[in-house]
């Protein structure tokens, strides 16, 4: 079972505003979701996707554990209040949202949880968010590669983890690049600009294109229905070899996301 190329992120997003971009998302035609506990939304998020008609083998729902929830005794549980929370039965894909170095719980514990959680049928996939290359080895270690769906980390054409991408590749984990904008900083690249002008496209498309290019997956998020029915349109557009090396030789290390206790560190 693979993982959807296209998503649409909740992050920062709450309330009324959660419920209609997820509505608005469905409705433009994605059928992919991210959620997470930490993002106090999956009620918003289940709330919508009730009220959209759309089936619910025809979604694919990804959430991600948070770090209390760590521990043995714990993460199922949370799950399944996640899942009350969501009005499901199950997610697609569950992810543990930072390695959290120092939280007291082992990667091989946490990993291991997870996989009951998946063998109890809560989550149809498993896999990890944030993990650089030496917290992916202990994940691997836990509960073998073939287990974990992807890690979904922080990439744009600004922080382009070419270490850890190669890495990835080289362990058959799929990628799901999050903040593929960067807090919309690549909008303004002149770059991006020029090569979103020669292909009749908006600069969003042309980053989003570029990592799905790479074989990403991504999970862009936007409260105006507009801009997600735009964004979608990136599976449509076609990066050159020209344009795809131009956009890599943006690479600046410029990341956005490292929270202290949280993150491990970075390759």
């Amino acid at each position: 079972m693979n993982i959807p190329a296209f998503g649409v992120g909740t992050f920062r997003l709450q309330g009324q505003a959660a419920i209609d971009s997820v509505r608005n998302a469905l409705d433009v035609g994605y059928r992919a979701i991210d959620t997470a506990q930490i993002y106090e939304n999956e009620a918003a998020v289940g709330q919508a996707m009730a009220e959209s008609g759309v089936a619910r083998e025809d979604l694919f729902v990804t959430t991600k554990i948070w770090v209390p929830n760590y521990a043995r005794d714990k993460l199922a549980p949370s799950l399944k209040d996640s899942l009350a929370k969501l009005r499901t039965d199950y997610v697609d894909l569950t992810l543990i949202h930072w390695p959290a170095p120092g939280n007291g719980v082992t990667i091989a514990e946490f990993m291991t949880a997870l996989a009951e959680a998946k063998a109890q049928g809560l989550t149809r996939q498993i896999g990890i968010s944030n993990f650089p290359i030496a917290e992916t080895r202990e994940a691997i270690a836990a509960v073998g590669r073939e287990q974990i769906a992807t890690n979904q980390i922080e990439l744009s054409p600004y922080l382009q983890n070419a270490a850890l991408t190669a890495f990835l590749k080289e362990q058959g984990i799929p990628v799901t690049s999050y903040m593929t904008l960067a807090y919309g900083k690549v909008l303004k690249d002149p770059v991006i600009g020029q090569i979103a002008d020669r292909h009749d496209a908006t600069p969003a498309q042309v980053a989003l294109a570029w990592a799905l290019q790479l074989g990403y997956a991504v999970i862009p998020s936007s409260t105006k229905r507009d801009n997600l029915a735009s964004n979608l349109l990136a599976t449509q557009l076609k990066l050159t070899a020209d344009d795809m090396a131009a956009i890599a030789a943006l690479e600046r290390n410029g990341r956005e996301v490292s929270p202290e206790g949280l993150a491990a560190a970075w390759d």
